[in-house]
């Protein structure tokens, strides 16, 4: 009954969901296309054995890479299909893997819709990425014996909460998996509660995302830029930071901020915040020297987040200073970025709780203070030294979810494929 329930629920929002399509195609035209997809009608076809990845948005995709690339390396004869939710999801994959992985978008969770996706592409296998969860995909999985595994999961307090509201619906939905890979004790303890069956801790994969060699070089070509100026960046900020930060910046500084936002649909809006605060502003797709009068620099571009990470100073991780949760603050760690980051943490929760004790991050709790903070590192050579090699040695410690996770995947792949 709570299916039935839930179903008639998602029916009844299918127009508004398609309005909601219509509204974001408004700044973000991708979202218009391939929605047929969305009802379960592809023009893809696949050959062989599938194994499907869905991954909804960047960061889901992303944390996939070595994953994606473990698969590939073991099961060379296995199509991977991939499916997303968002245009930025689906360019993020494009941007990573090319034509070696198919990418769709994952149909609004009607039977039909489902029936027809699972028909389609016949995956031998399934993984989730961390949190989707679609009950009637579930459901249908259970119903033809297709394996579901949910990697990489984390539930945070709040999600976990939300869960509880409906908690006949998340257990129904959960016990449907055949595993659970999840990133930490917490995210166990939570999913286990809430119905899971064999959860497994196996830690982050997003610790085995190597920094690609060629985005290293664009940093470096990034930095030449600058000049010799300091440079603070603001990574992966969310809707209303990237205001709390410019007031908080003085104007007078030498240092160039350069923000990064999360979502490219809103390069425009913070062009527009930085021109009505009086600062000179360069865009990185302008493929300028960066002039001495400049005071801030747009990221206005994708996929390139580990080069700008390669040419900075100091980083801030964005979605911390509002409550978005936070966006992943491993990967600066990694390339040994001294890092900062704001109250919200929820999607870190645990990475940034270890960080924090490896002296690896500093944590603020709001834009005065991040401004201080930073102006303070940037002054200070021998500490951001000392924070670097604490977030490379922090990164290393928790390598090697991919293999653990890539071991559990393999019980549920038949042999000789």
């Amino acid at each position: 009954m709570a299916r039935i329930l839930y179903t008639l629920a998602v029916v009844a929002l299918l127009p508004w969901a398609f309005l909601h399509l219509a509204w974001r195609s408004r700044r973000q035209p991708e979202y218009l296309k391939h929605w047929r997809e969305r009802l379960g009608c592809y023009g893809a076809r696949t050959a062989g054995d599938v194994i499907w990845i869905h991954a909804v948005s960047v960061g889901e995709t992303r944390a996939a890479q070595p994953l994606v690339a473990a698969l590939r390396q073991r099961h060379p004869g296995c199509q991977i299909v991939m499916s997303h939710m968002t245009p930025t999801g689906r360019q993020t994959a494009e941007a990573l893997f090319g034509d070696s992985v198919l990418r769709v978008y994952l149909p609004y969770d009607t039977p039909w819709a489902v029936a027809s996706f699972l028909d389609r592409f016949r995956p031998k296998l399934g993984l989730v990425m961390e949190t989707e969860l679609w009950p009637n995909l579930v459901a249908a999985c259970r119903r033809r014996v297709l394996p579901l595994l949910l990697v990489n999961a984390r539930l945070s307090e709040r999600s976990a909460r939300r869960y509880a509201r409906v908690a006949t619906l998340a257990r129904q939905t959960l016990s449907g998996l055949a595993a659970v890979a999840a990133q930490g004790e917490d995210d166990a303890r939570q999913l286990r509660e809430l119905g899971a069956p064999d959860v497994s801790v196996l830690g982050n994969v997003k610790f085995d995302i190597d920094p690609p060699r060629q985005q290293l070089a664009l940093g470096d070509e990034f930095r030449k830029r600058a000049g010799d100026r300091p440079v603070f960046l603001c990574a992966s900020t969310r809707e209303g930071e990237e205001a709390l930060i410019l007031d908080a910046w003085p104007r007078d500084q030498r240092a160039l901020l350069v923000i990064v936002p999360r979502h490219p649909q809103r390069f425009d809006e913070v062009a527009t915040l930085v021109a009505a605060q009086g600062l000179r502003m360069q865009r990185r797709s302008d493929e300028a020297t960066i002039a001495t009068d400049t005071r801030v620099w747009l990221g206005d571009s994708m996929g390139e987040m580990f080069a700008y990470y390669a040419a900075a100073d100091v980083a801030f991780v964005g979605g911390s200073l509002l409550n978005y949760g936070c966006q992943n603050l491993i990967e600066p760690c990694s390339v040994g970025k001294p890092v900062l980051i704001g109250p919200s943490t929820f999607n870190f929760a645990e990475a940034a709780r270890e960080a924090l004790a490896a002296r690896a991050a500093i944590q603020v709790p709001d834009a005065p203070t991040l401004a201080t903070e930073a102006l303070a590192l940037l002054a200070d050579p021998a500490r951001r030294a000392a924070m670097a090699d604490s977030g490379r040695s922090f990164a290393a410690r928790h390598r090697g979810a991919t293999a653990r996770t890539l071991a559990l995947i393999e019980r549920f792949i038949p042999a000789g494929r």
